[in-house]
């Protein structure tokens, strides 16, 4: 299978490219021209964290009770939330044959920590957000990772909370859930996971000076199409690097890999299109113009509506989704003005609303277990429940650490610097200083000098 290793290296640096420019010039675009920096640099900051302490103890909390050391050791798992984080401290005796897998999952917990800025645009001071992060991945993502792909509590485990609603099959060490749990890429673990987390920073942190009064519109769409373009782009090594072989037979390895691997392209790419024209319709529909900024936002959700989805559904149903959660989640994303909000970039209402949408619609959708399939609701109901323990813990884990980081250090910038501007307060640096009034300046480390920079240095 060398080939499938050389595969998961290019799988991995594509999920990589979503955060870094895709997410961050998505993200960019979308928020004002003043605050274009710093909303950029809240991605390129959660991946410096996140890339470092995955290897420390993210990949062990995840997955270090199923992945022996050098001495054939693995970590205990405490409840069925996580595994030991202080076994195989930094994967300084794991096998190296496991490095590719550690890559690959690394780029997953980057992204979701990046995903939940977009909620709290314009108004967080830079520090809060770099204090926020390593603590809400170790409460909430990692754990999550754990329960869902790592033989937890949301898995197929015998001990797990399927297997408390439908029982078991199977005898002794083959004893697993009657009915497993689907989430092929990340519905629960990512999206769910950051669309909460984003709602309870919303809330938390507060909402914008003149939100609901002044106009918050984005400084330029052409960033956020090219941002969206390379999220879908790299989508494909999100979702069709998630394979994950029933079998060690490399024969049987191969079979699987050239089958399911083509059909998950496919139903990432059509449940996308299907997505971006649902949204567009209904804008054209409810509004009188389609626009680019639905366009965009159309993929994203379509993206993540089918990331729990694509190897259980047929290319037809992925279609039926991806419209589905289209014109969901434009209409989710009007209820921050009505409930009072500030869902500054749409977090909730394409993530959460997205993931949700994906989550339960293969219980209806699924071509084995999907009720539209005659197969019954056991599967519906468990894709419910699962999705509602997963609101229900990263709520809590994401409240917890919001309010540690209120109470130490505060989150938000002073009313004064929002007005002004959070580029030039939190970096001193502007997004477009094109007549250099206001250079970024920095001062030396040898000189302690100001120097300054930009077309007036």
């Amino acid at each position: 299978m060398d080939g499938y290793h050389a595969w998961m290296l290019i799988a991995a640096s594509l999920v990589l490219l979503m955060t870094a420019p895709g997410l961050a010039l998505f993200y960019g675009g979308m928020s004002r021209s003043k605050s274009v920096l710093n909303m950029m640099m809240m991605s390129f900051g959660a991946l410096g964290i996140v890339g470092v302490i995955y290897v420390l103890w993210g990949w062990n909390m995840s997955y270090g009770d199923s992945y022996p050391d050098a001495n054939g050791a693995v970590g205990k798992e405490i409840g069925q939330f996580f595994a030991n984080p202080f076994h195989n401290f930094g994967i300084s005796d794991l096998d190296p044959a496991n490095y590719i897998f550690v890559a690959f999952q690394l780029t997953f917990a980057v992204i979701t920590a990046a995903l939940i800025s977009g909620a709290i645009a314009d108004r967080v001071k830079f520090s809060a957000w770099m204090a926020f992060v390593p603590i809400w991945v170790t409460l909430s993502y990692f754990p999550m990772a754990h329960m869902v792909w790592g033989g937890g509590f949301l898995s197929h485990s015998a001990d797990g909370l399927s297997a408390m609603i439908f029982g078991t099959i199977g005898e002794g060490a083959d004893k697993v859930a009657e009915i497993a749990p689907i989430d092929y890429a990340g519905g629960t673990v990512v999206h769910i996971n950051a669309g909460i987390a984003g709602l309870i920073l919303a809330l938390v942190v507060g909402r914008r000076l003149g939100f609901g009064k002044t106009p918050m519109k984005p400084h330029n769409l052409p960033l956020t199409m090219i941002g969206a373009g390379l999220l879908w782009f790299g989508w494909f090594g999100f979702n069709v690097g998630s394979i994950v072989f029933a079998s060690d037979d490399p024969t049987e390895m191969y079979n699987q890999f050239v089958s399911e691997t083509g059909l998950v392209w496919l139903n990432t790419t059509v449940a996308t299109c299907a997505a971006m024209l649902g949204w567009l319709l209904l804008e054209k529909i409810r509004d009188g113009k389609a626009t680019s900024l639905g366009a965009a936002s159309g993929i994203v959700a379509g993206l993540v509506a089918i990331t729990p989805a694509c190897g259980a559904l047929s290319p037809v149903g992925s279609i039926i989704l991806g419209l589905v959660a289209g014109m969901a989640c434009a209409m989710a994303v009007g209820l921050k003005y009505r409930f009072g909000f500030d869902d500054s970039l749409d977090v909730i209402g394409v993530h959460l609303v997205g993931g949700l949408v994906g989550t339960v619609g293969i219980g209806f959708l699924a071509t084995t277990g999907g009720l539209f399939y005659g197969d019954g609701a056991k599967v519906l109901v468990v894709q419910i429940v699962v999705a509602l323990f997963a609101m229900i813990w990263s709520a809590i884990a994401t409240l917890i650490v919001a309010l540690i980081i209120k109470a130490a250090i505060g989150w938000r910038i002073d009313e004064e610097a929002e007005v002004e501007g959070i580029d030039f307060v939190e970096h001193g640096e502007s997004g477009y200083d094109l007549a250099g009034t206001s250079a970024a300046r920095r001062s030396s480390i040898l000189t302690k000098d100001t120097v300054s920079e930009g077309v007036s240095a």
